[in-house]
């Protein structure tokens, strides 16, 4: 076990390396502050649908459940065993299509899993009152006191780090260890999105208010950006988009455009200067955090996010993937899940 003082632990997933030490990741050099690890070869998604059927989870089977809390009524679900760890989907996701299924496989057989529909999304009712960070923080924490689940390691990705960020700086008392992938702690410390990126999704979410057909350069655009450029390179196909999607409707089902521009509002709320962001605010609480970014994430959420909110929790974990954008979850999901479960299994909550 490695004990966490006030350094910084940068773990560089590098995935063209072959095997050094094999197949667990493996600690082997310290550089003042910095430990570097580097893994096996990256798997991607692709490569591994031979064994994709004995080493994933379809959540589709697992039956949803409700429960009002506030003014709306939660859709979740709660399947594994042992320690809790709750999961925040991003922008315009289901639990049923927001994680992968051997990320999910994998997480699994150690923690249980809890997953929902965030407020307006799939099978959780949006409700009435306005629509912002705090509120999509109290649904969680609602939800967690319906489960009578005290403590819970949270995992956010994307949107869903910015409310896990929140949750954790309101009730610290219910969050034992942190992760946040593709994240930004918001406010005077965000590393912003480019300019002509920001008027693409500004552009999108107008023409979905508006029941107006997204071009195919557009829908490409957004696939680019969430990629990132070493994966196109790995896996030029996949930037494809068939001729028949034409709104983000068909790519998301269960995400209303009301809905879809509330996300969008709340993102842009977060990510604003005019504020002082959540990282102070997470230093003060010191949970143990781990914070994950693909190297090539330079639009939706700039990987240089990760650094900033490294460098200011104590003991904070950084992951930088190689060739992953913005969409690192389910580009290297069983790579992930590894990190991750040393990460659980190695840290502890000093409160």
């Amino acid at each position: 076990m490695y004990y966490l003082s006030r350094k910084i632990f940068s773990i560089i997933v590098i995935a063209s390396l072959l095997v050094i030490m094999g197949t667990s990741i493996n600690y082997f050099t310290t550089i003042t502050t910095i430990h570097s690890a580097y893994g096996q070869a990256i798997q991607s998604r692709s490569d591994s649908n031979n064994t994709a059927n004995a080493n994933s989870l379809n959540i589709q089977n697992i039956p949803a459940k409700k429960v009002h809390i506030g003014d709306i009524d939660i859709a979740y679900k709660t399947f594994g065993k042992g320690e809790p760890i709750l999961l925040f989907n991003g922008a315009s996701d289901t639990m049923d299509n927001a994680w992968d299924p051997s990320f999910l496989k994998g997480l699994s057989s150690n923690h249980t899993v809890v997953v929902f529909d965030p407020r307006g999304i799939g099978n959780t009712t949006a409700g009435s009152k306005p629509y912002t960070m705090q509120l999509l923080a109290s649904d969680a924490a609602g939800l967690m006191d319906a489960l009578k689940i005290k403590q819970t390691n949270v995992l956010g990705y994307s949107l869903g780090s910015f409310t896990a960020q929140q949750f954790t700086v309101i009730y610290p008392d219910k969050v034992n260890r942190l992760i946040l992938v593709a994240a930004t702690c918001g406010g005077k410390d965000n590393v912003p999105s480019p300019p002509e990126f920001k008027k693409l999704q500004s552009e999108i979410v107008n023409k979905s208010l508006h029941n107006i057909p997204v071009t195919r350069e557009e829908m490409k655009s957004l696939s680019s950006a969430s990629l990132g450029s070493g994966w196109i390179k790995l896996h030029p196909e996949s930037v494809n988009i068939p001729t028949n999607i034409t709104t983000m409707a068909q790519l998301k089902p269960g995400l209303s455009p009301a809905t879809m521009n509330n996300q969008n509002n709340v993102g842009l709320a977060w990510t604003a200067p005019n504020w002082s962001g959540a990282c102070d605010e997470l230093a003060k609480v010191a949970k143990p955090t781990l914070v994950i970014a693909g190297t090539d994430d330079n639009n939706y959420v700039p990987h240089a996010n990760a650094l900033v909110i490294a460098g200011k929790i104590p003991g904070a974990w950084l992951v930088q993937i190689k060739d992953a954008g913005h969409a690192v979850m389910s580009q290297y999901p069983d790579k992930i899940n590894k990190v991750l479960q040393t990460f659980l299994s190695t840290t502890s909550n000093p409160g």
